[in-house]
């Protein structure tokens, strides 16, 4: 391995060279870390229970401490089956052969060699890449829900009829759209216009040979930096008003609001619980704050502390949280299992980086699109408690899809 200073955008990398490497990823944190990488040089995966262990424990044994490393993994531990998801493991860590960083420090570039390779062919490879032209997204030719909305609004009157009688107190359902496009997208052109759109998110990108998800985050799952960690849960959504006094009396009913707040303390409570144990100190408001971003506002808990665990420890305990999954954990995944229709691949997994000393940064995998060639496909949920309306939950979705697929001039 080697590193140099250099003045480089990190993700004028992966749009150079994303085509030609295969394989590369992108993360960047609001106002933090920003890490982009090209090619394979180290990786190890995953699947079922342990999955997080196990590549925390091969990430251990393999790599120096100083060097970080992309991570990612699917909602479920087992690997996704869709045809769309191949190439996205059900957990993996990932060094790549080029890499670009960037945080208060400066810029800096790695090129990785793993044994036996020609480090002559990568830098090869590298010198043929060019600073890339301004991104430009392909548009939407065609937008079809999966399921449809119909059919969507009755699977939630079932899991709100069964929150009602016994069931999971929460679930978080699901539904997607497929867009096509009126030509192939480069998927880390859409990665710069959704950080772009989205300044306060997690920007995200992982190609996978023909496929990638790329992405604008709003919800950090957990950090670790030092012996401090921090969460970011949201739950419960509306939309932004039209101008400041609209916009201020839709967030007054969002805080207001019986069932948003219900909502969001099964989250906040279920972190907290994940979380004591694993802590030294931990600190969580009693009360949710208003995360605004354009076009959408969330409740918002900003929970920190400090704990000597390592990273993926904590994403094992926390997740999936019911941000994502729903309350009691076991008894939702079910009605979600028997009712969405569709594999959920790395929706509501998680992206993010992790290094050897059990530091880094993982964001919630939300609020992206699946590009392959001239389609993608979009997801959004909500959580659907006892007593919710199936039309505000349809309204709730079509904003969270809304932010990816304004990218692509379309609507839901």
């Amino acid at each position: 391995m080697a590193t140099v200073e250099v003045d480089l955008d990190p993700l004028d990398l992966v749009r150079a060279g994303a085509g030609a490497f295969g394989a590369a990823a992108y993360f960047s944190a609001p106002r933090g870390r920003v890490l982009s990488g090209l090619g394979t040089a180290w990786a190890a995966e995953a699947s079922g229970p342990e999955r997080f262990g196990a590549v925390d424990t091969a990430l251990r044994t393999n790599l120096p401490e100083g060097i970080p490393v992309f991570c990612g993994f699917a909602f479920s531990p087992a690997s996704p089956i869709a045809p769309e998801w191949q190439g996205f493991p059900a957990a993996v860590v990932l060094l790549p052969q080029i890499a670009a960083g960037r945080d208060g420090r400066g810029s800096r570039l790695t090129v990785a060699v793993p044994p036996g390779a020609s480090p002559g062919a990568v830098l090869a490879a590298a010198a043929t890449l060019r600073r890339p032209a301004e991104p430009v997204a392909p548009a939407a030719a065609g937008v079809r829900a999966v399921p449809p909305v119909g059919e969507w609004r009755q699977r939630v009157r079932a899991a709100a009829a069964a929150a009602g009688v016994g069931g999971p107190a929460k679930v978080v359902l699901a539904r997607s759209l497929r867009v096509a496009l009126d030509h192939p997208a480069e998927p880390f052109d859409l990665v710069a216009l959704l950080g772009a759109r989205f300044p306060e998110a997690y920007a995200y990108g992982w190609q996978a040979g023909g496929a990638a998800l790329v992405g604008a985050s709003p919800e950090l799952l957990v950090s670790r930096e030092g012996d401090r960690l921090a969460c970011f849960p949201l739950a419960g959504s509306a939309a932004r008003g039209e101008d400041a006094a609209a916009d201020r009396r839709r967030g007054e009913a969002l805080l207001a609001s019986p069932k948003n707040r219900a909502e969001h303390a099964l989250v906040v409570e279920a972190i907290d619980a994940a979380l004591r144990p694993r802590s030294l100190t931990l600190e969580v408001p009693s009360q949710p704050v208003l995360h605004r971003l354009a076009g959408v506002q969330h409740l918002a808990t900003p929970i920190t502390g400090t704990t000597s665990a390592r990273l993926l420890d904590l994403v094992a305990a926390l997740h999936p949280t019911p941000a994502v999954g729903g309350v009691p954990t076991e008894a939702a995944l079910g009605v979600i299992s028997a009712v969405e229709g569709f594999d959920r691949g790395w929706y509501g997994g998680g992206i993010g980086w992790t290094n050897a000393a059990g530091q880094g940064e993982v964001a919630v995998a939300l609020r992206g699109a699946l590009v392959r060639s001239d389609e993608a496909r979009l997801y959004a949920g909500a959580g659907i408690l006892a007593g919710s309306d199936p039309d505000e939950e349809v309204e709730e979705t079509d904003l969270k899809l809304g932010a990816a697929l304004g990218v692509f001039g379309g609507s839901s």
